[in-house]
């Protein structure tokens, strides 16, 4: 029997062209577990259903590896266990890790699998950390040029009076942020912020 898994990462996001794709696979509507969740980690709803409706001898099928997950070692460890159950697994975008063909050619057929599916991980680790750099550096470019990241400031004339009220004793800080809709920390940050520019004390 085939089974059919597809997820997308939020529920505005649209699931259609990776049903379509089942469809195509000869997947029956009524056999497919659909997930609008992140893939950091397989505690889904419907991921953990189809999962237990595997039988061996059963046929996953899902459009692409990464709608299992996108921790590709996690994604091994899960298509291993998958493996394991004695089911195979067709993955639509990458046939030379579909376990059917696999079978056929023995444990060199899944020890290539294993390497592909390794080399996946690599390149996926490498461009995370690629992403995460070229983050960073455009941080510290903006910064450079004077652009301030972060909550704006939500100070008016209003917030001045409150701050005021705070200084003078008229009210408590804690008062001070119920009526400025702000946390004890925000209310620091716009206090530091004063005394930068106009000296004033917020004790």
């Amino acid at each position: 029997m085939k089974i059919g898994y597809a997820r997308v990462s939020t529920k505005e996001q649209n699931e259609s062209r990776q049903l379509d794709a089942l469809f195509v696979a000869g997947v029956d509507m009524s056999s497919i577990y659909i997930d609008k969740q992140s893939g950091k980690d397989f505690e889904r709803i419907e991921y953990n259903a189809m999962m237990k409706s595997l039988r061996k001898g059963d046929t996953l099928v899902i459009k692409s590896i990464d709608r299992l997950g996108r921790n590709y070692e996690m994604i091994r460890k899960e298509y291993s266990k998958i493996i394991d159950k004695g089911v195979n697994i067709t993955i639509l975008d990458m046939p030379a890790l579909n376990t059917d063909r696999l079978t056929e050619t023995g444990l060199t057929g899944k020890f290539v699998a294993d390497i592909i599916l390794t080399i996946l991980g690599y390149v996926a680790e490498q461009e995370r950390i690629s992403i995460l750099a070229r983050q960073k550096e455009g941080i510290c470019s903006a910064k450079k040029r004077g652009i301030k990241f972060g909550r704006p400031s939500k100070m008016t004339n209003k917030s001045l009076n409150i701050i005021n009220c705070v200084k003078n004793g008229e009210i408590t800080i804690d008062q001070a942020c119920q009526l400025l809709n702000i946390s004890r920390k925000s209310y620091y940050n716009y206090c530091n912020n004063l005394k930068k520019d106009q000296k004033l004390s917020c004790n």
